[in-house]
């Protein structure tokens, strides 16, 4: 699930696009859907789908510098389709729209900070590239070399040079090589995520360098339709827990206050398989809440024999667009109960409902 964001006056626009985009095509140009069956290659999966019309590579992680001082950070990019089937040999032609959000969490400085941006792709401002195994946007960048991932950020507030390792292999989530989202054909993306990702290097606060390491999750996903009309939002979770194994969890909520039967997950054991959750195999209560966003949760899966209680690093880890755009809840969180860990939570939908179709 995830995001958004902004520049040259463009934002509103974007935004419109991001979140209300047809169901299969613009122009003349047809999209192509994500359904049952799609064979999957790798390395060249984890890089651009131009053919599907909104795309994200999504980081989120739990550092702790060598005098304990804990940080979480996120940096997402996201490509979004703009095609219209005609011709347009300018370098600047608006085909793809390249977006990208970063954020920081300083748990002992009790300080969240964020910063967003969006390019064209133009001639060579933001992109995504099998051929160069690089997803970037300006000077924030995530460069491959295989499957270890280097991540760079520079903001007016924080900065942030780390190296991503994976520790297992990367999943598959869903089943039959979709995760489907709603009821009907190509309701669902193609989604890959890295689970457990070890990190080092540094972040820099307020202009405080710190040398920290911790863990990582990373997602990819890549539809051109999700979401089905009586959706507003969602709950996610990423989960990393103290016994090496990991979880994901989403739910979709209607319009009636009722929860999608199409939510879903994924339980990663301690040898890297991946168990898909369906609906009925867990279940997500709010137990404590910030402003309008239940921002501490029971998760409880009983056939794992597993009951935990997340509670946010900090309350307020609210993203707010600059321009009137949508805002969401995305942050660090800690778990306990059962079993401990460190994880993230984003929740949509509570500020006004999201379209993503």
């Amino acid at each position: 699930m995830k995001r958004i964001y902004r520049a040259f006056g463009l934002l509103p626009v974007v935004v419109g696009a991001l979140f209300s985009a047809s169901s299969n095509g613009a122009g003349n140009f047809t999209w192509r859907e994500a359904l049952p069956g799609y064979k999957y290659q790798f390395p060249r999966d984890h890089f651009e789908h131009e053919d599907f019309r909104t795309e994200w590579w999504y980081y989120t992680g739990n550092v702790t510098d060598t005098g304990g001082k804990r940080f979480g950070f996120e940096l997402v990019f996201f490509r979004q389709g703009a095609k219209t089937g005609a011709a347009d040999p300018s370098v600047w032609a608006v085909d793809d729209l390249y977006l990208a959000h970063a954020a920081l969490t300083d748990a002992e400085g009790k300080q969240f900070r964020f910063d967003e941006r969006l390019n064209r792709r133009g001639p060579g401002v933001a992109g995504a590239s099998s051929a160069k195994q690089l997803i970037w946007n300006g000077n924030w960048s995530a460069q491959w070399s295989g499957d270890n991932q280097k991540l760079e950020a520079i903001t007016d507030h924080f900065r942030f040079s780390l190296q991503l390792t994976p520790q297992k292999p990367f999943v598959i989530q869903g089943e039959n090589g979709v995760s489907q989202k709603a009821e009907g054909r190509g309701r669902a993306s193609h989604y890959v995520s890295f689970p457990r990702l070890s990190v080092t290097g540094s972040v820099t606060a307020e202009g405080v360098p710190h040398a920290v390491k911790g863990t990582a999750w990373m997602d990819h996903e890549w539809f051109t339709e999700q979401l089905a009309g009586d959706q507003v939002g969602w709950d996610w979770f990423s989960v990393q827990l103290e016994n090496g194994t990991e979880l994901m969890l989403f739910e979709l909520r209607r319009k009636d206050g009722t929860i999608d039967p199409y939510s879903s997950g994924t339980f990663v054991d301690a040898a890297g398989k991946a168990h898909h959750l369906r609906r009925g195999d867990f279940t997500l209560e709010p137990v404590g809440k910030w402003q309008n966003y239940p921002v501490q949760w029971k998760i409880v899966i009983p056939s794992l024999r597993l009951s935990l209680v997340s509670r946010p690093v900090l309350p307020n880890q609210e993203l707010r667009a600059t321009a009137g755009g949508p805002r969401y809840w995305e942050g660090a969180m800690d778990f306990t109960g059962t079993q401990k860990g460190v994880g993230y939570l984003e929740m949509t939908g509570y500020s006004g409902a999201v379209s993503l179709k």
